[in-house]
């Protein structure tokens, strides 16, 4: 997770009290671990707030039966030229016991930049669920149960937090700003995917990245850094609601960008209205690269032509035929306040998701995001009550879920800031790995109301990928739902699914 387009808050996540079923640490490890942590917190400093590595045996019922697996969470040291530890990485790894040689090994994380695994790991991925009530909105009283469409069944899973996320820290302030950059912090991944592959035996392993919204981004990058620099290829990358190409990120004035979001606009107002089908969407796809894209491009409509163009689209979005006209087509700056009717407002992560507008009285949208600063927040509290619980990992130390001083302090192409972002690309990579890897695939996938990170955007650089190259390799899947498409039970159990057959596709490959 996840793309700021604002402002991101940074969430200091309480312990949840979970009714969940704790497993034991294995006979021995309950002394071992208090030694090491009795080292550590005489050494001083923050490394001394987090605890000794735990490791719990669990067994999961599924559909298909019991699922028997070890669970282990801990941290991975990064050492400098100096000898001195500069990091230490927070991991949770799940393996299936009894696995086949070979078994598919997936390194999964979530994005921000600064935001921690929780996402993926409780919303998705694991063999927990965090069930956000009857209507999937409410993070007042979650509930963690087993996840019946875990990825555990067809791939072993390590979950890791960047440096500044979840309880992974750097030695002390200066030395983080080593790890707060596009290269630096693919780099820094790489090393510790090859430090666990190398200190649990499995160079074996068919190895995926797996990566949300900035993670989609990352997991490309931390690829040809595991390639280039650790001797490990990857054969294959999964990427949710990605940022491919910054130019196309909330840059609502460039025609373009502004036809590839039109469709996830239009599906959120038929997500409102209870009208959604493919057919509408797909309607509204045509629309935007045939007629709204020549008309943003070109001069200024005027006369039957222009109430023709600015009609329609009004009558895709919701948006009033003169608020329409007055922005000359491009609606993604005023979407947000204008598509839900009066006195509502959209996120941009779903743009089928309203709320009550905290503040009528602007033009545009100032509110915190419903769904971003909403009850997605409580991945993070839960997530420390899970790990105290059932993994028998008790930190002392603040669980990071966004940490807005990593994503304020990112470095994009060597600088700072939003004009740098715009300038980001994994293209290149995505081309270089298909390449030269000759069993390596990657699959897009995106909710149709993200605005955000619109799907349209992602088709366009996946279309425009020489087709020797793409062919029969590259897959965009698309579900209902936003940019946390998979909150939603039906979009995550289909993906789910689809990812189940991707695996196997790559195991006869």
């Amino acid at each position: 997770m996840l793309i700021r387009i604002l402002s991101m808050g940074l969430a200091l996540s309480l312990a949840l009290s979970q009714p969940v079923g704790a497993q034991q640490p294995r006979q021995g490890e309950a002394r071992e671990r208090r030694g090491e942590a009795e080292q550590q917190h005489a050494a001083g400093g923050v490394f001394s707030l987090i605890p000794a590595d735990s490791t719990t045996d669990h067994v999961l019922n599924t559909p298909t039966g019991e699922l028997p697996y070890t669970a282990k969470a801990g941290t991975i040291d990064l050492i400098g030229q100096d000898g001195s530890r500069t990091a230490k990485i927070f991991y949770t790894a799940y393996v299936a016991k009894n696995r086949t040689p070979g078994r598919p090994l997936s390194f999964v994380f979530n994005g921000g930049p600064g935001a921690a695994s929780a996402y993926l790991h409780l919303g998705l991925v694991g063999p927990k669920i965090l069930d956000f009530g009857k209507d999937g909105t409410d993070g007042t009283a979650p509930v963690l149960r087993d996840n019946p469409d875990t990825w555990l069944g067809f791939t072993d899973l390590v979950f890791i937090d960047p440096v500044g996320t979840g309880w992974s820290r750097a030695a002390n302030d200066e030395t983080a700003k080593a790890f707060y950059g596009v290269r630096q912090d693919a780099d820094s991944l790489a090393k510790v995917i090859a430090l666990y592959v190398q200190a649990n035996e499995r160079v074996d392993a068919s190895k995926y990245l797996v990566g949300e919204s900035y993670g989609g981004f990352r997991a490309p990058k931390v690829a040809q850094a595991l390639k280039n620099n650790q001797g490990v290829l990857v054969s294959g990358i999964v990427m949710l609601s990605p940022l491919l190409e910054g130019r196309f990120l909330a840059n609502s004035d460039d025609p373009l960008s502004a036809a590839l979001q039109l469709p996830s606009i239009v599906a959120g107002k038929l997500e409102q209205d209870g009208r959604f089908t493919t057919e509408a969407l797909a309607n509204a796809e045509a629309f935007a690269l045939r007629d709204y894209l020549p008309a943003l491009a070109g001069a200024p409509l005027r006369g039957a032509e222009a109430d023709a163009f600015y009609g329609r689209v009004a009558d895709l979005t919701g948006i009033a035929r003169e608020q329409v006209a007055a922005s000359r087509g491009f609606v993604g700056d005023i979407y947000a306040k204008q598509m839900a009717g009066a006195g509502k407002v959209v996120s941009p992560y779903d743009a089928g998701y309203a709320v009550t507008d905290p503040y009528p009285e602007n033009v545009f949208a100032r509110n915190d995001d419903p769904i971003l600063d909403g009850y997605t927040r409580a991945y993070g509290g839960a997530f420390v009550g899970y790990a105290r619980s059932e993994l028998k990992f008790a930190s002392d130390m603040t669980y990071n879920l966004l940490n807005d001083e990593v994503n304020r302090r990112w470095e994009w192409n060597g600088s700072r800031g939003g004009d740098a972002r715009s300038l980001a690309s994994v293209s290149i990579e995505m081309r270089d790995l298909l390449s030269v890897i000759p069993r390596f695939r990657l699959v897009v996938a995106h909710g149709y109301s993200d605005a955000l990170t619109p799907y349209g955007a992602s088709r366009y650089v996946l279309d425009h990928l020489p087709p020797e190259l793409s062919r029969d390799r590259t897959a965009l899947k698309t579900y209902p739902g936003g940019h946390m498409f998979y909150t939603r039970t039906d979009s995550r159990r289909a993906f789910a699914g689809d990812m189940a057959a991707f695996y196997k596709a790559g195991a006869d490959h």
